[in-house]
């Protein structure tokens, strides 16, 4: 990757493993846009969806529409609690898809690299970007426990609902990015550089990747 010419680092990355901050600090160190948020919401003005309702969907494999709507429209339960905001189920599009949100994402991304270097954490960035001209992948994954640490520390957890968390979304991502790029997130394959941040700090690992791209111009 050349830093001089406009480029494109996405990061896939394990939950929990810090590659979101890691992603935000190299954006920095390098002056350049970091895109993660952009993504989701960009998504949301689409669709009108909430970020939970799309990661959802993002995740089924098949007839994920009931499910969908058992999500955003529950059949009243006294006492339930759904953790994010409900949709009215008169404002719900029924003809949104998961290829659309696909297409969606594929069209932001596109337009955030289109704009200039930057960084994109995750939404397939690998896969949607791997023709890019002037491109660095990279997979930041960790130990599981070091990971259930850091999530039950973020959201406040116990230790097995971290775990079970970190299992879900694991699942969901994986499901995914099968679907639409064909093949396993954790192939490393798909990337130009797969860090192990085990026992590093996030400043160590932005290090390391510095590193990587000085001597790889």
């Amino acid at each position: 990757m050349n830093t001089k010419e406009p480029f494109v680092i996405t990061i896939s990355r394990e939950l929990g493993s810090g590659g979101r901050t890691i992603g935000k600090k190299l954006a920095a160190q390098l002056g350049v846009r970091y895109s993660d948020k952009d993504l989701i919401e960009g998504l949301m003005k689409k669709f009108n969806l909430t970020t939970c309702e799309i990661e959802r969907i993002k995740g089924k494999k098949h007839n994920w529409l009931s499910d969908f709507l058992e999500i955003v429209a529950p059949v009243p339960n006294s006492g339930a609690y759904i953790g994010f905001d409900p949709i009215k189920g008169s404002d719900l599009n029924l003809s949104i898809k998961q290829e659309d949100i696909f297409e969606a994402e594929k069209e932001i991304i596109g337009g955030i690299a289109a704009e200039g270097s930057c960084v994109i954490a995750g939404r397939l960035g690998f896969s949607v970007l791997k023709d890019h001209p002037n491109h660095l992948h990279i997979f930041i994954h960790a130990p599981l426990e070091q990971r259930i640490q850091r999530v039950m520390k973020k959201q406040n957890l116990t230790h097995d609902e971290a775990a079970a968390v970190i299992k879900s979304v694991d699942e969901t991502r994986e499901n995914y990015i099968k679907r639409y790029a064909g093949v396993s997130r954790y192939d490393t394959r798909n990337y130009d550089l797969a860090i192990n941040v085990a026992g590093m700090t996030e400043d160590e690992a932005v290090l390391c990747i510095l590193k990587f791209i000085k001597y790889s111009e």
